[in-house]
Formats: structure tokens, sequence, C-alpha cells
């Protein structure tokens, strides 16, 4: 398609080209491997670390020589999520792109624009000979979406410019100038398993049609959890009828709330109508808590031709849900700085059953260190009192806004002039890799900026076309501004 703003046409170009090539997080190497070799084909100095971290070294356009070097910084990797009819496989197939008027999506996928759009944006941006702006390195981290993994293993000295552009953020208009910081836990919990009578029946219990969604940005919209969901069905079902868990699965990413869950479970054969009964009641009243966010949740059972050897005692199901229903999920505190930001949140985004374990994937936000250590400790207090193990990661530390920064200034300066508005200058509960990467780089000037993108992380992703030239244009000017 063609679209009035030429370089937009030149942005979703290379977007296009993003797409056809795998880079669910932790497996970029063909995306890297890709853009190296489109840097030496083009002239240009290009380095990787250790972690495949990709740095592109752009020359100045005349008259820029003695200007400071612009970095531009986005994330190779994005969130593999489909719906659970689609049979994508990530690993090879095309993104599937689909032209809705003013948005572009996918079919039945995430889109990908999270973080692709940054990738073509700086892509165009290097290859404009007429375009008058600084020297740039275009800087790509990788596995940014399991805990800003490329960001944090960035060794100083890698870049050289001490002014920076993220283009990460998610709604055009707003300039993010803070973020929070976050640390994810993975919780292990041992169970005992035993024989099923004979008498007992395997079903496979579903929950599902919820939206998902970011964890940082959707955490405080109150949408359903589909792990949440789906225990709560199967723990009011086990006060009446005897259940024996074989199995359950949910969840994807540590950042993306859960849309689908699913567990096998034994029951007596004569209480499969009372099972269905129960079931159907919690769907009811749940449709009624979660009308407005996740109008098409679903819990139902099927019948499976799966088999299990054992499950586990009735007994120590309970104890997986009792377990599963106390860990937190959702908002923690609201700031009490900024009116209307997420200060601290949980996140409870996978849980499986692997080698005789319940196991579990949480991720906590916050913008205060302190607040962040606390949820934290108390997650992991749920695993032991359970009887488990608990192991959290080393996080990553929040971005604490600077707003005497003078590229802020310069930034709202140029927007109003050109669109005749005041931006919104904003700190998000989601993590951005620029506290890391000012944490590494002392005296780093940054904002992060994006186009309008809407339900991230999960097969509803779609961008705003016309806001991706709106973002050009202001990237534009302000290189422009920067001899």
């Amino acid at each position: 398609m063609k679209f009035e703003h030429q370089k937009t046409n030149e942005i979703l170009k290379w977007f296009e080209e993003i797409t056809k090539i795998p880079r669910c997080s932790k497996d970029e190497g063909a995306i890297c491997e890709w853009l190296i070799n489109w840097a030496k084909e083009n002239n240009f100095e290009v380095k990787t670390d250790k972690v495949q971290n990709v740095l592109i070294k752009v020359p100045a356009n005349p008259g820029y020589e003695n200007s400071p070097i612009m970095v531009i910084q986005g994330h190779v990797d994005m969130v593999c999520e489909k719906t659970p009819d689609s049979a994508h496989d990530f690993t090879k197939d095309p993104i599937k792109l689909v032209y809705d008027g003013e948005w572009l999506t996918a079919d039945k996928t995430s889109l990908g624009a999270d973080n692709g759009i940054a990738i073509a944006m700086a892509m165009t941006m290097a290859l404009d000979k007429e375009m008058p702006r600084p020297a740039l390195e275009l800087l790509f981290t990788v596995d940014e979406e399991t805990g800003l993994t490329g960001a944090s293993a960035l060794e100083p000295g890698f870049i050289e410019g001490r002014i920076l552009i993220n283009i990460d953020s998610e709604d055009e208009g707003y300039f993010t100038v803070g973020c929070a910081g976050g640390i994810n836990t993975n919780l292990a919990v041992p169970f005992e398993l035993a024989d099923v009578p004979g008498d007992h029946k395997l079903l496979k219990i579903k929950a599902g049609g919820m939206k998902g969604g970011h964890s940082g940005i959707d955490i405080n919209k109150q949408k359903a959890n589909a792990i949440k969901v789906l225990t709560q069905a199967l723990n009011d079902a086990a006060e009446k009828v005897e259940i024996r868990l074989a199995n359950i699965s949910g969840g994807t990413a540590h950042n993306a709330i859960p849309r689908d869950c699913e567990a096998f479970v034994y029951v007596p054969v004569n209480k499969v109508d009372e099972l269905n009964t129960i079931l159907a009641e919690t769907e009811k009243t749940l449709n009624m808590e979660f009308k407005n966010t996740d109008p098409d949740l679903f819990i139902k059972a099927e019948e499976t031709s799966e088999t299990f050897e054992q499950a586990l005692t009735a007994a120590n199901t309970k104890k997986i849900f009792d377990f599963i229903i106390i860990l937190p999920h959702g908002v923690a505190a609201m700031s009490t700085d900024i009116e209307g930001l997420v200060e601290t949140s949980n996140n409870l985004a996978r849980v499986r059953i692997e080698d005789g374990q319940i196991k579990v994937l949480t991720s906590q936000r916050s913008s205060l260190v302190s607040r962040l250590e606390a949820l934290t400790y108390r997650i992991e207090a749920v695993a032991r009192l359970a009887g488990g193990e608990a192991k959290s990661g080393d996080g990553y530390p929040p971005w604490q806004p600077n707003m005497n920064s003078s590229l802020l200034a310069r930034s709202l300066k140029i927007y109003e002039g050109l669109f005749n508005k005041k931006p919104v200058v904003e700190v998000i509960h989601a993590g951005l890799e620029c506290g890391i990467i000012g944490d590494k780089n002392p005296g780093m000037d940054m904002i992060s900026i994006g186009p309008t993108l809407k339900n991230p992380h999960s097969p509803d992703e779609k961008v705003h076309i016309g806001t991706i030239g709106m973002v050009w244009d202001f990237t534009a000017e302000l290189l422009k501004e920067l001899k």
C-alpha cells in the first residue's frame, strides 16, 4: 500500500522485510545477522558484543560533521503471541500483515511493531543522504522483552554518543522520561503423585477468550488473568467435587498478561455433571466481573484423548490451587508523586507442571527499588511457605526522570512548533532500556518516543500508520537542530 507521507512508505517497506525474519526473544540471531549484512552492504561501520547487540555507525551528512552524535535505539526482539487457532510457527513463518484502514495489524499473531518500527525508522534515517542530521549510532539491543538482557550486557564505551532517542514508547505525542524497574521470579513447588481410581474420568478444562495485554501498560486496566480465572473455577469446584490435577499450563511471556490457561483433571464419573454446573456458575460470575474488559471470557470442560499414568492427590491439588490463588497479581500501589501512575505491580505470568513440580513465573515492577524488593520478597515467601523454592533475577533499575533535560526542553519546543499542540511528558510503569543505558553511560540525555501502538504483546497488536510519519517529522526536525 502507498501512503501520502513518503517516509512512512519507506519505513513500512523496511518493516515488512523485518517481519519476514524470526525474532522471538532469545532467538534473534537471524535478525542480527541481517542487520550486520545490511550495514556492510551500505559501507557503515558495524560491531557487535558478546550477546549480539548491534551498533551501526552512520556518518554525518554535510554540514553536521562537528555536531554531537545522536544515538537511535530500539530492540530487535518481539513478544511472540498468537491466537489458540493459529498455526503460525514463529521460528520460520513470516508475520502476515493486515492493512486495515489507518491501522496495520497481523493475522492472528502479535505484529512486532514493538519494536520493529524502531529498527525500520533508524534504517530509513541512515539511508537518507539529504536529511540534515549529525552522525548516528544505531543501537539495536537483543532480548529486551524477557528482562532487558541486551541492555544489561552493554559494556561501557560500546556507544560514543551522549544524546539518545529510544523509539519504544507507544503513544504519539507523549515524551517518556522515566519508567519502572523490574524483577522476574521463578517459583517451584513439589507435589505428590498417586494412581487414579478406575471410576475417575479425565477432562480438559479451558479458560480463554481473554484480551491479555502488556503487563506494564495494561496492568491497571483490571483485565482478567487466565491463570487466576481457571484456578478460581477449579477451586470452586473442588469444594464439592474431588479433583485430581494431572497437568496445568497457562501464560507465555513475563510481560504478557495471560489470555489462556488449560488444565487436565480427573474427577469421579458420577460428578462430571456437577463439575460442569459449578464451572458454568463461576463463568457467569466472572463474566459479570469482567464484562467491560474481557467480554468473551469462557470456562469449559472438554472430552480428551490424553492419558496420564498418575495425578496429584486431591490434597496436593488443593495445595496447588491455594498456592496460585494467594500469589498476587495486578496493581500493588499507586504513585503518591505522579497522579494516575502505577507505582508497583505484579504479573502472574506463567504456570507449568514440569519435573514433578508446579512452576510459576512472576514479574514485578516498581518505580521504587524498596517496594520492588519488598514485593519480590513477599512472592518468594509464598513459595517457601508452600514447601517450594524461589529464584529471582537481578532485575533492572528504574529510569528516574530528569525534568531539567536539555533534550527534553528542545523536544518540547520543536513538537509544539510542528504540530501546534503541547506533547505529554510522562513517566510509565512499563520497563524501558533507557534506565540501564543511562546507568552504564553517565551523562546520557534521553527521551523515549514512538508511534501509537495498541495492544502490544498480544494478537491484537496494531500500529497507527499516520503517527509513524509524525514521529519521523519530529525526529527529523530534532536532528536538524543539533547542528
